[in-house]
């Protein structure tokens, strides 16, 4: 091997080295529910289990209160660049990165814009929902891409006849005392009005 070829090769895995470290990094960022508006339904974001994030290549972060309102903001500005787009796992509400997790979907499944779709962080808790709710869909993230984004609207009507209810107590806290459940967690996100982790046994 001469000394030509060993610095192209050196210089190519210096370039590589480049790249890699400099590459941006998106981090999730911590929901303040006091200043949050969904981006797309301008409602309040709950630090809940249905809190989604976006930010751009521009460091732009987006918030929505529902994973429907970041399909919707995705169709309507498809020249954006994205940086990274984070869900909540349902059960102990860590951040994901949309594209590695898994969701559980029926048109039943309560959420704050009643698209019914829910995230997890494998595949496995996913599909154990689905199996305890005796319903639903397994979806990854490449298939919701193909999804039809359909809105229950029986939930919708539901939600604005609530008087006096803003949207996030129609949406979270009536999750809960639909689904008849009991225990802490229930007993929480009605108490504060659905500022809990939003779980709601999928409204049944």
């Amino acid at each position: 091997m001469n000394k030509y070829t060993i610095s192209i090769i050196a210089l190519v895995i210096v370039t590589i080295m480049i790249t890699g470290c400099s590459k941006k990094q998106y981090k999730p960022v911590g929901v303040d529910e006091a200043t949050a508006k969904c981006t797309i339904c301008n409602m309040q974001v709950k630090d809940d289990a249905f809190a989604v994030q976006l930010t751009t290549t521009k460091g732009k972060t987006y918030f929505f209160d529902d994973i429907g309102c970041l399909n919707e903001w995705r169709t309507k500005n498809p020249d954006e660049k994205i940086g990274a787009e984070y869900v909540r796992d349902y059960d102990d509400l860590t951040w994901i990165p949309y594209g590695e997790a898994y969701y559980a979907y029926d048109a039943s499944f309560r959420s704050p814009m009643a698209y019914g779709i829910y995230s997890f962080k494998d595949r496995s808790s996913a599909q154990q929902f689905i199996d305890d709710q005796k319903v639903g869909k397994l979806l990854t993230a490449d298939e919701l891409a193909t999804h039809n984004w359909a809105q229950n609207m029986d939930q919708m009507q539901g939600m604005e006849g609530m008087d006096g209810a803003t949207h996030d107590e129609q949406a979270h806290g009536e999750m809960d005392m639909d689904s008849g459940k009991t225990g802490d967690n229930a007993s929480d996100t009605m108490n504060m009005g659905g500022t809990g982790n939003g779980k709601d046994e999928a409204g049944k």
